[in-house]
């Protein structure tokens, strides 16, 4: 009977500790975190009832009906790959050499001195955000100058969180005009002057993410050459080669001229906007330096890196832009469908700015067809933003930022009218 209650006792006293640590779990002291912003501006536009609701947050192309868009030129390279059944072995940690040569090729021109003499490292990363996740993981182990990487003002929402995940720190110089909706050119040229020798300092190739404002030629000559007199090393993110113009080479501008002026650059580069290759996550990070000797010391040490973090990447995608880039036919297919992406982009921008002057606007809204990409900061404030979300079911984020790819020939009218009506 004692023996009894004794293992009454000890069984009562198990659940209660069971039951406290339930109470007091691991993760009691977690806290909420802030939702994400586009996440919201989509959850929010999903529960609205209007049959006339834009969403213009999401930074995905889609076609002139609404629609996601895959590219002809991507079904016919990822039919050919599936026609070889390959295999599912793991890829190379760098992934595949073809990949990444073709990525640099793109990227710095098929004749490219870079290239020719092996002074690239190009790996396959996870998209952009991967690629630019490896190259902070490599700055923060290697770079001997100051760990700071300075961003124009605004800069991609990811950019700080990526830096600041990696070990870095982060600064920031003048970019955007919100007075003109443009560049702050003498603001930045001021700005980076003072940044201190030594540093990091990001640019956005083309399309400017999310401003859509970038410089010109002239402009991109005058900073490589203030950025070199500061011995500051240059991390371009391109997440748009061919979306923004619709040429390829066009777009390549300011990473080509840094190059000829004699940077040895970092560069992130995406295939998510270009090929459509969203859900594929498919990106390159390219390390450009003084030799071939220095170029595979470099490429060890990156290798290290990524070993840990994701131990190779995924083949699929990697696959699919090889084709395009290498198979001349289909490559020549590729090169129109992205011209047919951001022509439809810029038809919207001049659609929407004629819209505008219809509906009797006395605004300037010239920064609508002056800025390029999938993005336009439409000078749109807060109150304005959540006037337009509320009164014409229009979302988009509270920096007055529309992505232009949500628009299309049934709804720019829609949308020019609201706009005129929350800023006259």
């Amino acid at each position: 009977m004692l023996s009894t209650a004794r293992s009454s006792l000890q069984r009562n006293a198990a659940n209660l500790s069971a039951a406290s640590a339930r109470n007091s779990s691991w993760w009691s002291g977690v806290e909420m975190g802030p939702p994400d912003a586009i996440l919201g501006v989509t959850e929010a536009f999903k529960r609205d009832s209007n049959p006339k609701k834009m969403n213009l947050g999401v930074g995905a192309y889609r076609d002139d009906n609404g629609q996601p868009f895959v590219l002809p030129s991507v079904r016919k390279a990822e039919t050919l790959i599936m026609d070889r059944a390959l295999n599912k072995e793991y890829a190379p940690i760098g992934g595949e050499g073809d990949f990444c040569k073709e990525s640099a090729k793109l990227a710095f021109g098929s004749d490219s001195e870079v290239v020719r003499d092996g002074r690239n490292v190009t790996i396959q990363g996870i998209s952009g955000t991967g690629s630019l996740r490896v190259g902070g993981a490599y700055l923060q182990k290697w770079f001997p100058g100051s760990k700071v990487v300075y961003l124009p003002k605004p800069s991609w929402g990811n950019h700080t969180p990526i830096m600041k995940h990696s070990g870095l720190e982060v600064g920031a110089y003048r970019y955007y005009d919100a007075a003109t909706c443009g560049l702050d050119f003498a603001g930045a040229m001021e700005d980076i002057g003072n940044i201190p020798e030594g540093s990091i300092i990001m640019l956005h190739a083309c399309a400017h993410n999310p401003t859509g404002v970038d410089p010109t030629p002239e402009q991109w000559k005058e900073m490589s050459a203030v950025i070199k007199a500061k011995k500051l090393l240059p991390f371009f993110d391109m997440a748009y080669q061919g979306f923004a113009s619709g040429d390829v080479d066009r777009d390549a501008f300011a990473v080509r001229q840094f190059l000829a002026d004699g940077h040895n650059i970092l560069l992130s580069q995406s295939y998510s906007k270009n090929m459509g290759l969203y859900g594929e996550r498919t990106g390159a990070f390219t390390v450009v330096c003084a030799d071939k000797e220095e170029a595979a010391r470099v490429e060890s040490q990156i290798k290290i890196i990524v070993r840990p973090l994701y131990s190779n990447p995924p083949r699929h995608g990697a696959r699919i832009v090889t084709e395009i880039l290498a198979n001349p036919e289909i490559h020549a297919e590729w090169l129109v469908d992205v011209k047919t992406m951001a022509d439809r982009i810029i038809t919207m921008r001049d659609k929407l700015q004629a819209g505008l002057a219809r509906e009797g606007s006395s605004r300037n809204w010239q920064h609508i067809t002056d800025q390029i990409g999938m993005f336009c900061f439409t000078g749109m404030t807060p109150d304005q933003v959540a006037k337009i979300t509320k009164e014409f079911s229009v979302y988009l984020t509270k920096d007055g930022r529309i992505s232009v790819a949500g628009i299309s020939s049934s709804n720019v009218d829609y949308l020019a009218h609201a706009m005129h009506a929350v800023t006259k």
